[in-house]
């Protein structure tokens, strides 16, 4: 029997919708982008970080650990995962791991900025990762969510990093031939 593999736009705009409802919006995760590269980039505008963060939400990698990541923390909410795996991801057992190598596996698209940066945000916790790392009472789960948006964050970041280093390197005319290369 073939199995039916669902077709690219699928995934990613299930992705897309699944951090919608998960209460994670692209301006969010920009604003923590922002935070980051904006010491760096004295003319880097919010919209700047909101188009990398759509870039890199193309990124199959990260899609696939979006959907795995939140779907894990839906059925800890619904109790449908097993004990004690149940007890360790509704608590967000602080040596469980595996979120954090979930979105390690995401991150490594930008290279070793984007890895330190996504240390960075998994100690530092600000915006809307600090929002869902500490929003347990409500019943949500969220102990993929945060580290997930931490390695959405740290790619947009590495990528538009890499991005302004051309631009210096290259010129703006010659990156605008480059566009379809980032």
């Amino acid at each position: 029997m073939m199995k039916h593999v669902p077709h690219s736009r699928d995934v990613r705009d299930a992705a897309r919708a699944r951090l919608i409802e998960r209460g994670v919006s692209i301006e969010s995760i920009a604003e923590i982008v922002y935070q980051m590269q904006a010491p760096y980039s004295p003319h880097l505008s919010l919209k700047d970080c909101m188009d990398s963060v759509e870039a890199v939400l193309d990124k199959r990698e990260l899609q696939h650990a979006i959907l795995v990541g939140s779907e894990l923390d839906m059925l800890a909410e619904r109790g449908q995962l097993s004990e004690p795996l149940l007890s360790i991801v509704a608590s967000d057992e602080g040596l469980f791991g595996v979120d954090e190598t979930i979105a390690i596996g995401a991150v490594n698209t930008y290279g070793s900025i984007a890895v330190t940066t996504f240390g960075y945000l998994d100690k530092a916790k600000i915006g809307i990762i600090k929002q869902l790392d500490t929003k347990m009472d409500d019943g949500q789960v969220h102990t993929f969510m945060d580290d997930l948006v931490g390695a959405i964050a740290a790619n947009a970041s590495g990528r538009l990093a890499h991005r302004l280093r051309d631009m210096t390197d290259f010129g703006e005319d010659e990156m605008r031939e480059r566009k379809g290369l980032y």
